[in-house]
């Protein structure tokens, strides 16, 4: 499952979310509308019942049964309490009533007949509908609920809103890690497979070509071509080397072994142990440290020391023999700059801000070493600043021990 892939599924569940809640809001409000007065209000009912009764002088004539469909009812109440006219009035709906039965009736049940009335000059007009047909029940709130009601219903449905599209988000999120999980652990299974297979093969090609270098009885430019073959050897076990911490680290597999160093004696061990291994012959190695002693920083000093020998060899790979080599610390602020300048840097700079970006297969012209570099930099909170031009200039900022 690739980015694109997630990126399709979060859109789909985010417009399902929107849809879902939007049609359950429409849902909720047509029901209310539907089962209150709107589209079938009683007071437009009993208003047209009301239209349909006249007196004629003698007698009151009513043309209003369709009105009333087949299960409703209607008296006329006079001023004095007496029904004076009926249409199919139950048998338990009594035919004299007090004000005390009036006020009652008028806001609740008449013998638990829910009823509305109308107010008429001849009368109180009184329309019955069966018993259990509608529930009534005395409900007041004050104005600025139904003020603030639109708020409220706003607010809610946002907030549903929100917790779908945030569940959505952590489902989407996880998806996205199970996938990320998966390709992690088959490039590296793959990594390690090959780093394994080139092992053995890349040792004996390695003991083979020492043991010719070393031959007295083969002439020397057969010596020489060994040696040839031996250093480039080696370059290929480093770039294995590489291939493997720089995936343990994209994966945040490589735990960091922390601990105080003082980068003085750390540079002048590195850079021993760099001259010593002959790989800075044919260049003039320079070390630029302070009078003043640097702070301590916290640091790997394994992942720290293959991030300074990566600068030291690219200088040497990039550069001719003869170039001057400078190694460096200096204090900045909260931070101790550890520097390597070398020659004229033929490939392109990679800057820390990643405003050049690293190519798949490692990171520009430099392959992955300066790619490390930057890794190693960052997983101690620090950066890596790489600048070309005459001489190249890798700078590595470490954070300063807290006291």
């Amino acid at each position: 499952m690739n980015l694109r892939s997630l990126l399709k599924g979060a859109i789909l569940v985010t417009a399902s979310a929107a849809l879902i809640a939007v049609i359950t809001m429409a849902g909720i409000l047509a029901f209310v509308f539907y089962h209150s007065d709107g589209g079938r209000s009683w007071d437009v009912s009993v208003s047209s019942v009301s239209s349909t009764l006249t007196w004629n002088g003698t007698d009151y004539e009513f043309s209003g049964e369709d009105l009333l469909g087949d299960d409703r009812w209607a008296i006329l109440i006079s001023e004095d309490g007496q029904v004076i006219w009926s249409f199919r009035k139950p048998t338990d709906v009594p035919e004299q009533y007090s004000l005390t039965d009036v006020a009652s009736f008028t806001r609740w049940y008449l013998r638990d007949y829910p009823v509305q009335c109308r107010i008429r000059d001849d009368g109180l007009l009184v329309v019955g509908s069966p018993k259990g047909s509608v529930w009534k029940h005395d409900i007041s709130t004050a104005s600025q609920l139904l003020h603030d009601a639109p708020l409220w219903i706003g607010g809610i449905f946002l907030l549903a809103l929100g917790c779908v599209l945030l569940l959505a988000y952590f489902v989407v999120r996880r998806w996205f890690r199970q996938a990320q999980q998966v390709r992690d652990a088959a490039r590296s299974d793959w990594i390690n497979g090959v780093s394994h297979d080139i092992r053995t093969p890349l040792s004996m090609v390695m003991g083979y070509a020492a043991q010719m270098e070393g031959a007295a009885d083969l002439p020397p430019e057969r010596r020489r071509q060994a040696g040839i073959i031996r250093a480039q050897s080696q370059a290929i076990r480093d770039l294995v080397n590489d291939l493997n911490l720089t995936m343990r680290l994209d994966c945040a597999m490589q735990a960091l072994r922390k601990e105080p160093l003082q980068i003085e004696a750390f540079l002048r061990q590195t850079a021993a142990d760099f001259l010593n291994g002959g790989l800075g012959d044919g260049f003039d190695f320079e070390m630029d440290l302070p009078a003043k002693p640097l702070p301590q920083i916290d640091a790997d000093p394994f992942l720290l020391r293959r991030a300074v020998n990566n600068l030291l060899t690219n200088c040497v790979r990039h550069n001719t023999p003869g170039c001057s080599i400078r190694l460096g610390a200096r204090a900045e602020g909260k931070e101790v700059v550890i520097f390597v300048e070398g020659g004229t840097a033929e490939s392109v700079p990679l800057q820390h801000d990643s405003s050049r970006q690293l190519e798949a297969d490692g990171g520009a012209g430099h392959g992955t070493g300066l790619k490390l570099v930057h890794q190693i930099a960052a997983a101690h909170g620090g950066r890596a600043d790489f600048s070309g031009g005459t001489p190249f200039r890798c700078e590595i900022r470490m954070p300063v021990k807290a006291r």
